[in-house]
């Protein structure tokens, strides 16, 4: 497989998963009682792989992490029209493990979920709006 056939798998690889992981939140808000933690981690999730994406494309390493204050930097490295939205995109971090583990922290309103849905939706659509078309799934 020749470099730039490799890159576009790899960065549509990615971005299919960033689509799973919001087909995910959907299905956690739309379930009877709504799974809110389960839903926002999706969202960090979602957020993390289309940014990765990016820099997949881009050909930038990045490390295993899900920082999307570290993540986010890269790519306004890349692009810096993406600032705002990165930063904004930052307050999503903590949902990658916050509600994950057994603790005191009771999950957000559901309201909250609904808000990072939409933050993470507008994330995913800023980023394929960046790549070209053959590489979205």
């Amino acid at each position: 497989m020749a470099a730039d056939a490799a890159r576009a798998a790899d960065t549509r690889g990615w971005l299919r998963r960033a689509a799973a992981d919001l087909r995910g939140a959907d299905v956690d808000l739309a379930a009877d009682p709504p799974l809110i933690g389960d839903a926002v981690f999706h969202c960090q999730q979602a957020a993390e792989k289309a940014l990765k994406a990016l820099l997949a494309w881009h050909d930038v390493p990045f490390r295993k992490t899900h920082d999307l204050a570290e993540i986010g930097q890269q790519c306004i490295g890349l692009d810096r029209s993406l600032e705002p939205l990165c930063r904004s995109a930052e307050t999503l971090t903590t949902f990658a493990w916050i509600f994950r583990y057994p603790g005191e922290l009771e999950e957000p309103p559901v309201e909250d979920a609904v808000s990072a849905l939409a933050l993470t939706r507008e994330v995913y659509e800023a980023v394929l709006s960046r790549l070209p078309g053959e590489v979205r799934p």
